[in-house]
């Protein structure tokens, strides 16, 4: 999954060959050939996808199942920087295209800083679980059922937080942005939340400090990540109305009560 390569944009790469699927060429074919199908029937409907660019881009990413997956050292590194520090991203927070069969392309994570991803989402996810492991053991509370309702809050949260960002989208005007991104974007909090966690089985009184602050900074990032959704990606967005920047602090806000309920562990 890893390699060597930077995300550095304009930097022609010698072609590499094909990674090996872990789940084997002829389940790879048949699933990926089922998945065409199915979006060609449904894509539409159940991702969103009204306008022909995100058509392109939602026929790219479903042709090559492992896009969310291209990540490196040095992506994760800087992508956890951007989640955690949205304020010290100085850079511009639009993906980078590229021409693929006479289409336009987002580029893959690994070379576009930007991009959404899933590597590090599941990895944060499966991190909250093993910790609400650790913390409910240090509570004396720990068991199978325990954990279990742990890891059924934390997937209820997940699942809130893509509602929400979907809802938020679809109120503005339209919901064009693939399902899959929606999930990676709302999948980052997780991180905020796990490093709260952390400071709470290191000293309780940081973790009151640092909730709160990381959930403002997953808010800011979303705020962030959301307007260049709507300005570059969504053709019916009106930049200038009032009620989508209300809508845009409400999200925001409303990171801070789901941040102090996924790190409730035990309540």
């Amino acid at each position: 999954m890893y390699d060597n390569l930077g995300n550095q944009a304009g930097v022609q790469r010698p072609p590499t060959a094909p990674q090996p699927n872990p789940f084997g060429n002829a389940f790879y074919g048949a699933g990926s050939g089922f998945i065409r199908t199915g979006l060609g029937a449904y894509g539409e409907k159940w991702l969103g996808s009204s306008s022909e660019f995100m058509q392109s881009n939602i026929s790219t990413y479903f042709s090559n199942p492992q896009y969310y997956f291209q990540v490196n050292d040095q992506y994760v590194r800087n992508k956890l920087k951007v989640v955690l520090f949205p304020f010290l991203h100085k850079g511009h927070w639009t993906r980078i295209t590229e021409p693929v069969g006479g289409r336009l392309s987002y580029k893959p994570p690994i070379y576009d800083i930007n991009a959404p991803d899933l590597y590090i989402p599941f990895m944060a996810f499966g991190t909250y679980v093993i910790l609400a492991g650790f913390s409910l053991g240090f509570l004396g509370k720990f068991s199978p059922e325990a954990l279990s309702l742990q890891f059924t809050r934390g997937l209820a949260g997940w699942l809130i937080q893509i509602a929400l960002l979907k809802g938020l989208l679809y109120s503005m005007g339209g919901g064009e942005a693939p399902l899959l991104d929606i999930a990676a974007y709302g999948g980052y909090l997780f991180t905020g939340v796990c490093l709260s966690i952390i400071s709470r089985l290191l000293w309780s009184h940081c973790y009151y400090f640092l909730l709160p602050w990381t959930s403002i900074c997953m808010g800011m990032f979303l705020v962030k990540t959301m307007k260049r959704v709507l300005f570059t990606e969504m053709r019916s967005y009106d930049r200038h109305s009032s009620r989508q920047h209300y809508l845009l602090l409400f999200m925001a806000i409303a990171q801070i009560p789901l941040f102090f309920w996924l790190g409730n562990i035990g309540a």
